[in-house]
């Protein structure tokens, strides 16, 4: 995991529509980048429309918010598609089968999960805000769905 006040590591990925994101083509702006552990399922569908519904607040607070998930920009297009989702969702593709994503693992969020007594690695819902000169200004850890992008938005207005 980055700690607050460390800089935020480097990434270039694919967007749903197959547009490349980088976050140094974002300084100046803060930056809400959110690590979600699968496209079409429950709490990242809860998660991801909380940031679509409050995108016009976020964009009036000069903050970019970005998800993040290991899947491809495929499912990256279905679940934008299903969703009307308005904001880039990222790919984090595996290079190959033995690799972990390489940006959730630069961040900390690609982890060894526990469910049903059976081990797997995946990602830990994980929300980083990073400042308009690329430092982690605030993290949030194991994400609580419910009221979370209210949170969030709250703190990029308190910066």
């Amino acid at each position: 995991m980055i700690e607050p006040g460390k800089k935020a590591p480097a990434f270039t990925l694919e967007d749903q529509a197959g547009a490349k994101h980088a976050l140094k083509d974002m300084g100046g702006t803060p930056v809400v980048l959110y690590f979600y552990p699968k496209d079409d399922t429950s709490g990242c569908t809860d998660e991801s429309c909380q940031f679509r519904d409050m995108l016009p607040k976020f964009k009036r607070s000069k903050a970019v918010v970005l998800g993040i998930s290991p899947q491809d920009t495929k499912s990256k297009a279905k679940f934008a598609a299903k969703l009307n989702l308005n904001f880039p969702i990222l790919a984090d593709v595996k290079l190959n089968k033995d690799d972990n994503p390489t940006v959730c693992d630069k961040y900390g969020v690609w982890v060894e999960k526990s469910m049903y007594g059976r081990k797997y690695m995946g990602v830990q819902r994980t929300t980083y805000l990073i400042d308009a000169n690329g430092k982690v200004a605030r993290r949030w850890d194991k994400v609580k769905v419910p009221g979370h992008a209210e949170e969030v938005l709250q703190a990029v207005r308190d910066m």
